[in-house]
């Protein structure tokens, strides 16, 4: 369906050819939503200025010359020049009555479909994943799931941090519990915080005492570095166990990642030395106090010197950024992306704006490849301050999301249903109503801006909030139950009477709009932010027209395509952003 202030735009502009002649054609008309109006053209302040004349005569002129056929029913000009612009009921009444029969809403499919990498999540292997990776995951998949909805070819990769130094002491580790206890599930391996832990306190104890554990993991580490067979063998063994839980993870918040999406350090390490000569052979990378380090333009220090990207340390190792330009060039030369979207924590934006500036000198970006860090802000409690457990440590994501079905369980029960329901499906619509709670509560803000994680407000069923939104739908569902009527099978026609008929019809043209700006934007909560305001007009079409129990049978039939086409558009966004919606609340 179009979208209203895309059509009017272009009415404004034939308008503005009309009345001052074809290169006043492209001119931004200025459309904004108006408290007057359904939108308001603001084109004539900035253009009277240009032309020498009022700002009221413009704008007078401008209307004059604007063709309001089938699409606007009422036309004023305000103040100093605002032209107050109110659609037509039958129009949007026609718009709202074709997402009934299109599956996309009248979201076109990208003209030039381009292959976008989006990089998120990114635990570490034997490490547990922590509340730091809540909104990295969350985020990102959504940003990849809007941008394959608009048509884009979307490679879904997940860096893990699955190499370096840590390997050798957790290989030997494993050695020292038994290899078989990996297969076992031995919680000794499997509770991977635990693991590591006991790993690095053994590590750190040894190399004081000069015990041979330390020597142990760092011979390890030399050959897990040169390809042995057998160091690569237990290598796997630990990023098995560390798929099987990130897996887990993943299937609570049922996030698209697979094992196929996996693309971790490792997978680049043959690429290191090649990335690295590139950079020398171009006179980009310089020795600089032992290490080979670039120096982008534009990047110093407090003292004014250059600040420098090591992408070979003194000691010949290699580090992040040694990888993060290795993993650029294989996605331009070997994937051919058009579009990496880096969904990582607003604190690494330095290491990525410079990384970016090496990889643009050096060629791999630029030219249609772009390259963008989406921030993501951090997750506080109620105290304002970091989400910490009450002692101090990291939460544990996994724990985090149990809390949440717990918690949303106790929500769920407290409130009086329309229908009955057994153990099991009360179960599983609370796990729905948990991750919904979660997933929503991250989206519905910027990205890059910090949140305070608050279960007693994000469970809420009032308000700005996951569950509100999903009961929206159960709500529609049951109307159809009720009514013995498929979603599918209520068709209208759609008739707008009451201003809450209108209002919801309204809302639901900018669906459009909405998911295209999500996707250019990187921000899935533009989309968020949309789907909320349709379930809110819903809500007051609720309260105030009587859908089942309607004066008359064209009512009726009007307002149950209207509820249909409101389903539609609030299950789609909120698939979008992977908030599931059950079928009964």
């Amino acid at each position: 369906m179009p979208d209203p202030q895309l059509v009017l735009a272009a009415r404004v502009q034939a308008a503005l050819g009309a009345a001052f002649g074809p290169s006043y054609a492209d001119a931004d008309p200025v459309i904004r939503p108006s408290s007057f109006a359904d939108l308001q053209a603001n084109v004539a302040l900035p253009l009277a200025k240009k032309l020498g004349r009022k700002p009221r005569d413009v704008a007078e002129e401008i209307v004059a010359n604007l063709d309001t056929a089938d699409v606007v029913s009422d036309v004023q000009v305000s103040g100093p020049g605002f032209i107050n612009l109110t659609l037509s009921d039958g129009w949007i009444a026609a718009q709202a009555q074709r997402t009934l029969h299109d599956d996309r809403l009248g979201v076109p499919a990208a003209d030039k479909p381009q292959k976008v990498v989006v990089e998120y999540s990114s635990p570490n292997v034997a490490k547990e994943m922590h509340v730091g990776h809540l909104r990295t995951t969350i985020v990102g998949d959504a940003i990849a799931r809007i941008l394959a909805f608009l048509g884009h070819e979307v490679i879904r990769d997940n860096h893990v941090g699955d190499w370096g130094t840590p390997f050798g002491m957790l290989i030997e580790h494993l050695l020292d519990l038994g290899e078989d206890a990996a297969a076992r599930g031995d919680s000794s391996v499997s509770d991977l915080t635990e693991f590591y832990q006991a790993a690095r306190q053994k590590f750190d104890d040894s190399s004081s005492k000069g015990e041979s554990f330390a020597d142990r993991s760092r011979s390890r580490v030399v050959a897990l570095q040169a390809g042995d067979p057998e160091t690569l063998r237990l290598w796997n063994v630990l990023v098995d166990v560390s798929k099987r839980y990130f897996n887990a993870v993943y299937g609570q918040l049922g996030v698209t990642l697979t094992d196929a999406d996996i693309k971790g350090e490792s997978f680049y390490n043959d690429a290191l030395a090649p990335t690295v000569q590139e950079l020398e052979d171009k006179g980009i990378a310089v020795i600089s106090d032992g290490a080979l380090c670039a120096f982008p333009p534009g990047f110093t220090g407090r003292e004014g010197e250059p600040l420098p990207v090591i992408i070979r340390k003194s000691d010949g190792g290699y580090n992040y950024s040694s990888t993060d330009l290795a993993t650029i060039r294989y996605r331009v030369d070997t994937e051919h992306v058009d579009r990496m979207i880096y969904v990582v924590g607003t604190t690494q934006a330095l290491h990525f704006q410079m990384v970016f500036a090496v990889a643009r000198t050096a060629g791999w970006l630029g030219d249609g490849v772009q390259a963008e860090h989406a921030q993501i802000g951090s997750v506080l409690g109620t105290d304002g301050k970091l989400l910490r457990t009450r002692a101090g440590r990291t939460v544990k994501l996994s724990e985090l999301l149990d809390e949440a079905v717990e918690r949303a369980g106790a929500a769920f029960d407290e409130i009086q249903h329309d229908e009955p329901f057994d153990d099991a499906t009360r179960d599983a619509i609370v796990r729905d109503v948990g991750m919904g709670a979660v997933k929503y509560a991250d989206l519905s803000v910027a990205r890059d801006s910090e949140y305070i994680f608050d279960f007693d407000r994000m469970i809420s069923f009032h308000g700005k909030t996951g569950p509100y939104l999903q009961y929206a739908t159960a709500r529609i569902r049951s109307i159809f139950r009720k009514g013995g009527v498929a979603p599918e099978d209520a068709t209208g026609p759609i008739v707008l009477g009451h201003p809450a008929e209108r209002a919801l019809a309204l809302e639901l043209l900018g669906f459009g709009a909405a998911v295209q700006q999500a996707g250019d934007t990187a921000e899935p909560h533009r989309l968020a932010t949309y789907v909320f305001a349709v379930a809110d007009a819903y809500t007051t079409f609720y309260e105030n027209c009587p859908v089942l129990k309607a004066p008359d049978e064209e009512t009726k039939a009007s307002r149950l395509a209207l509820c249909a086409a409101t389903l539609r558009t609030l299950v789609t966004g909120l698939d979008l952003l992977g908030v599931p919606t059950p079928d009964r609340m």
